[in-house]
């Protein structure tokens, strides 16, 4: 038998030669790009590059890589999970060598889009309309709506800059602080208030049994956080209607299906016109806080700090 030297020198440098070598750093920039974009174009106009090099460029680091990065869809395109692992490991690093280095975009080209996301709700009804003074003076969003979990695993591979999160981010790799608290209150059609107001009152949460509900989600986790907290009792019951949606699930009850509990911010409007009506005014009400979350490591883009610091001076003034 022969056995062959793992210290021969040719084989070591047929080792090496078939070893991937190190990307390049200006296919990385351009890597990173692209996946925040989700497009080679848009990704081109923010680095001053033409298309068909960004394009070659991302071909390039995938024979390199040995792996595709992103799936090419009829517009723009979508990472794959190769990609996500790659942006999560040299995202923060990356942006924070681009800032030492000085390098920033193309002379005269606009900074890049603040990557936003966060859910629906408040998003529309507070964050969007807080920004409005940045856009008009140029800064420029892309916003994704979403649930809290998932989007905070994308803000972690790089792929959002700012994400609006329901609940407090674990571990110590995000930064965040408290953004704005919401008050969860139970809330009916004046059709069913007129009927189980004083009920309620006097025989207490069983009342509403018999009254349909209508829950953004299947396991009614605001439902439930609302009957422990006001009620001291754990909830028996399932809903009538569950959309994903709490405007939709607030569009229903003022349409009169049932009962829900809903954030007060988003129907404010409708409680002050009479479209919903309190069926309980709690001393101590159910409170959830929301929480601003930053991508990490030292972002290249100005506008993301300025959007992060107008979010939160507008949630104080609130």
């Amino acid at each position: 038998m022969i056995h062959s030297n793992p210290a021969d020198p040719v084989e070591a440098h047929e080792a090496a030669a078939a070893a991937p070598a190190p990307p390049d750093l200006n296919l990385l920039r351009t890597f990173l790009a692209v996946y925040r974009f989700g497009s080679f174009t848009a990704a081109a106009q923010a680095l001053g590059l033409s298309q068909p090099t960004v394009t070659t460029q991302i071909r390039n680091l995938e024979r390199q890589t040995r792996r595709e990065l992103f799936e090419r869809l009829p517009r723009g395109v979508a990472p794959t999970s190769v990609a996500d692992e790659l942006a999560a490991r040299i995202a923060a690093p990356f942006d924070a060598l681009t800032v030492a280095a000085g390098h920033g975009m193309a002379e005269g080209v606009r900074a890049e889009p603040v990557h936003l996301a966060g859910p629906a709700e408040m998003l529309s009804a507070f964050a969007l309309p807080a920004l409005a003074p940045l856009v008009a003076q140029g800064v420029r969003l892309r916003v994704t709506l979403g649930l809290t979990d998932p989007l905070l695993d994308e803000l972690r591979a790089g792929r959002y800059d700012l994400v609006v999160s329901t609940t407090r981010p674990r571990g110590r790799s995000l930064d965040w602080v408290p953004f704005a608290d919401e008050e969860f209150v139970l809330v009916a059609a004046p059709v069913w208030a007129d009927r189980i107001e004083e009920p309620l009152a006097t025989e207490g949460p069983a009342v509403l049994h018999t009254v349909p509900l209508v829950s953004y989600a299947e396991d009614l986790p605001m439902v439930r956080r609302y009957w422990r907290h006001v009620f001291g009792e754990r909830l028996n019951g399932h809903a009538a209607v569950t959309v994903p949606d709490l405007r939709a699930v607030k569009s229903t009850v003022v349409a009169g299906a049932g009962f829900g509990v809903l954030p007060r911010y988003l129907c404010e409007a409708e409680l002050g016109s009479g479209a919903l009506v309190l069926l309980n005014d709690p001393e101590d009400p159910p409170i959830n806080t929301g929480y601003l979350v930053q991508r990490p490591g030292v972002s290249a883009n100005p506008d993301v700090n300025r959007v992060r610091d107008h979010l939160v001076e507008a949630a104080r003034s609130c």
